[in-house]
């Protein structure tokens, strides 16, 4: 792996990854489907990793034959999830100091998640870190969900950046594939969500960190 201020961008993923969210999903998920009368399936976390907000969407309502519209479900976790993102949600330990790092040495950043826009230019305002991207892509814009690599490319394209010049920084095995198809370098960040073992992430990364300050040169 090359040093920090040797690449041409370096792409973010955001739950997991920048924000320490992931632990709200699954919460989320089982008090939706309560709403309905139903109990959530041991497999839905997976069947549904690296899908966009709106993939998502359209999953729950063909799997659970929900009478709601995709938007109508979207706006009932848009609802269930600000609150959290604004009051809950903490950085991941360490972003805040790699962000100001990278910035100072004027290398682009940008974002690529699965989540919708609304919910993460929340997340990011709130936590006063928006302004450290050149670009955000997120869910619903028209981006096949993860692990396609096509935010991963659009992002670095946006940037003016090589995608093999790029580095990725993910949480989870199919975010992580994504990156690599796109021809990035790969930093995994741990997180007590991602559904793979830590030898599979690993495996797939250039690096596996805990906390960002592991990466800034002295």
């Amino acid at each position: 792996m090359r040093k920090l201020t040797d690449y041409q961008a370096v792409i973010f993923d955001m739950d997991g990854t920048l924000l320490d969210s992931m632990w709200m999903w699954k919460d989320i998920d089982i008090r939706f489907l309560s709403q309905h009368g139903l109990d959530m399936p041991e497999d839905l976390q997976k069947e549904i990793e690296g899908m966009s907000f709106a993939e998502t969407a359209v999953y729950f309502k063909e799997r659970f034959r929900l009478q709601m519209s995709v938007e109508a479900i979207m706006k009932v976790w848009n609802d269930m999830t600000m609150d959290s993102y604004v009051n809950d949600v903490r950085l991941k330990p360490g972003a805040r100091d790699l962000l100001r790092y990278l910035k100072a040495h004027g290398v682009p950043m940008g974002i690529a998640t699965s989540n919708s826009r609304e919910l993460a230019m929340a997340a990011l305002k709130a936590h006063r870190i928006e302004d450290c991207f050149g670009t955000v892509l997120t869910g619903g814009e028209g981006f096949a969900g993860k692990p396609a690599p096509d935010m991963f490319l659009e992002a670095a394209r946006r940037l003016g950046a090589d995608p093999e010049e790029c580095l990725a920084m993910e949480d989870v095995e199919a975010g992580a594939v994504a990156a690599l198809r796109a021809g990035m370098e790969v930093v995994v960040m741990q997180d007590d969500w991602c559904l793979a073992p830590p030898e599979r992430m690993k495996e797939i990364s250039d690096r596996y960190i805990t906390d960002f300050r592991e990466l800034i040169e002295e």
